[in-house]
């Protein structure tokens, strides 16, 4: 059958796109993406000339301003881009620099004629960047001589201005602004410019940059005079388990027999750390997000060195599996920083490199340091193994627990008869359900006949409930109570301590409940049970606090008859402004628990959303709560008692019933 309408394919339907069309319409090819990653990567491929430059010993200063107008200046202060005519190929070096992909003087860095080790090689960076730019002002100082070019959506205008000049340096200022016709977003944030010039600090020891921001008008120095050591050091926080340990080489090889011969310099500088891990590569100052060669070189080296001494030193327990990479890193900073003369990157986006003779040349090096490391360094190996073996059989631990975690919190509570005396509501719009929390079968009963069946669900808690604070995750996981709270809730738990969050299975999506309402009897058991569940909530579901679903729910502590009403106090200073009004006889008593309180009483002072008294759990201060729930549940002894002499007197008044 015949399609009438079919389009002609044929000689003439192929194209090509020439000359700043290459990149204005295909970034992505070129950047990465035609978003605001590929965006930013404009500014690092400018930045990188001037490092490379700085590399070579050319300017130990880089500026960059970041203007209100979403436009980018960086300045060096190096030998200048040479942008004047060039004899071999008979046109004016910024045509090649400027206008032609492919085009540079980095390509014959393995010779080490200009440069050693560079980060930009594909001859791409500066002229995709002024292809990709609404407009690209380039400034050069060198030979006595100021150049002047001017591009605009990929084209000069202009050609090439040049006067002599006095000049106190060097060097080469571009201005370029980023075409929102080419990109999406241009609006590349400044914590964007931090990070990444942070990171290119760290790895050019010595080199300063210096940023300005327009918009707040912020000025930022960064400079390590010692590389990745002061960056090790600021990482460290002075929590290190072992002594940071450096080290360097420097070799020769090949990626294929038939390919040609490279140099490769690799520095490295390690430490173990109980609280903070990290593992950070560069290559040619470029952060390798994915790794690539270094990341296998260091896994491979670290595990198989490290897994040959536990077994020689008899330190695994009969039968035990071996380690993981992971068991080791957990409790390790790491930063690799490589050079090469010849570099293969993914693409050029620089975020993995994939040399073969990178990968065998690192591991072999890294091998042999931490042999002659563990020989050198007994009282730190120790520690580092015992740590290591430590945070395997918590991972071991943590994924049998994992497994019965999910297995117990699996399913639906629809169902009334998967949490034992759980009483449902009606309702399936999550933003008018409601759990109370009560005290107890007795408080279930009288609950139950006052509350709204419509949107207001009940579960109740049957004895002490365990202080989560002071147990580990497999007790706490074994207490029925808690498991049958979790599966109410439904969002999974929340836990985020480095070496059991393979536990983490929360989803606030999950939620079941508007408002989980705790209701416990204004007694000190009352207080009790109430303060053990908000320790259980804030210790394996924290999100909960923190977005303000949780509270707590009030219980008068008196009850003031009189003939024609009741009135009801919730402490001693509404007790005594309600009498002081009284103006017939009247009987006090203190309030009942929750059990014996008859259904309107409990509507009404508890339960109806009108008149009912809550307080919202949501502490101001994260940091403040967390050290109250130490402090009053931990295992903070002395911190407890001298907050009971501190403030003790002031919850007398809970006991109180005159």
């Amino acid at each position: 059958m015949k399609n009438k309408n079919k389009i002609e394919y044929g000689n003439s339907s192929i194209s090509s796109l020439k000359g700043a069309d290459r990149v204005r319409k295909r970034p992505s090819v070129i950047f990465g993406s035609d978003g605001l990653e590929g965006c930013q990567h404009t500014f690092f491929e400018i930045l990188s000339n001037s490092i490379d430059e700085a590399r070579q010993g050319f300017g130990d200063c880089i500026k960059i301003i970041k203007h209100i107008d979403k436009s980018i200046t960086v300045q060096d202060f190096a030998r200048g881009t040479p942008v004047d005519f060039n004899p071999t190929e008979k046109k004016y070096n910024w045509e090649l620099v400027f206008c032609e992909l492919y085009a540079g003087g980095k390509y014959n860095n393995n010779s080490g004629n200009i440069y050693k080790f560079s980060l930009g090689l594909n001859g791409l960076g500066a002229c995709a960047t002024q292809y990709s730019s609404e407009y690209m002002d380039v400034i050069v100082f060198r030979d006595g001589y100021r150049y002047d070019l001017h591009f605009e959506e990929g084209k000069n205008i202009g050609g090439l201005k040049k006067e002599k000049c006095d000049y106190e340096s060097t060097g080469t200022i571009t201005k370029w602004k980023p075409d929102i016709n080419v990109f999406t977003d241009i609006n590349i944030p400044i914590e964007y410019y931090k990070d990444t010039i942070k990171r290119q600090a760290v790895v050019n020891a010595g080199l300063k940059f210096l940023l300005y921001d327009e918009e707040t008008q912020t000025h930022y120095e960064y400079i390590y005079e010692n590389g990745i050591v002061d960056y090790m050091k600021e990482i460290a926080e002075d929590k290190n388990l072992t002594e940071i340990y450096y080290c360097e080489a420097e070799g020769d090889g090949k990626d294929r027999e038939d390919k040609p011969e490279y140099k490769v310099k690799v520095e490295l500088a390690f430490c173990f750390n109980n609280d903070i891990n990290r593992l950070e590569y560069y290559h040619n100052s470029s952060f390798l997000e994915y790794g690539g060669s270094p990341d296998k070189a260091v896994k491979n080296a670290f595990l198989y060195e490290i897994n040959n001494y536990l077994k020689k030193t008899g330190k695994y327990n009969k039968g035990e599996k071996k380690i993981s990479f992971v068991d080791i890193q957990d409790s390790m900073i790491l930063i690799s920083n490589s050079f090469s003369t010849i570099t293969s990157y993914e693409n050029q986006t620089k975020k993995a490199i994939t040399n073969k003779f990178i990968q065998e040349f690192m591991t072999e090096f890294i091998k042999e340091k931490l042999e002659v490391y563990f020989i050198e360094n007994k009282e730190d190996t120790e520690n580092i193994m015992n740590q290591i073996l430590a945070n395997k059989r918590s991972r071991e631990k943590a994924e049998i627990t994992r497994k019965s975690i999910r297995k117990k919190l699996s399913g639906s509570v629809s169902v009334t008869n998967r949490v034992k005396k759980f009483v449902n509501c009606k309702s399936k719009d999550i933003s008018k359900r409601e759990l109370y929390i009560v005290e107890g079968d007795s408080a279930l009963g009288s609950c139950k006949l006052a509350r709204d069946a419509e949107f207001q669900a009940l579960l109740p808690v049957r004895g002490k409930i365990l202080n989560c604070l002071k147990a580990d995750y497999d007790r706490i996981f074994k207490s029925d109570i808690i498991i049958d709270l979790l599966k109410v809730l439904g969002c999974g738990v929340e836990i985020k301590t480095k070496h059991n969050k393979e536990l983490n299975t929360f989803d606030i999506d999950n939620l079941n409940w508007d408002k989980i309402i705790i209701c416990t009897d204004a007694d000190v058991d009352g207080f009790q049970i109430r303060a053990l569940i908000l320790t259980m909530i804030y210790t394996l579901v924290p999100t909960l606090i923190q977005q303000g679903k949780v509270f707590i729910a009030e219980s008068p502590l008196f009850e003031i008859n009189t003939k024609k009403r009741t009135y009801f106090a919730y402490n001693q200073q509404e007790k005594q402004k309600i009498v002081s009004k009284i103006k017939t006889s009247y009987t006090l008593q203190r309030s009942k628990g929750l059990g014996e309180n008859d259904p309107e009483m409990m509507w009404q002072t508890t339960m109806c959303p009108e008149t009912r008294r809550l307080i919202k759990v949501v502490p101001e201060d994260i940091e403040s709560t967390q050290e109250m729930f130490l402090t009053l549940l931990g295992d903070n002894i002395t911190g407890r008692k001298q907050f009971i002499i501190d403030k003790g007197h002031l919850y007398l008044e809970m006991l109180d019933i005159s």
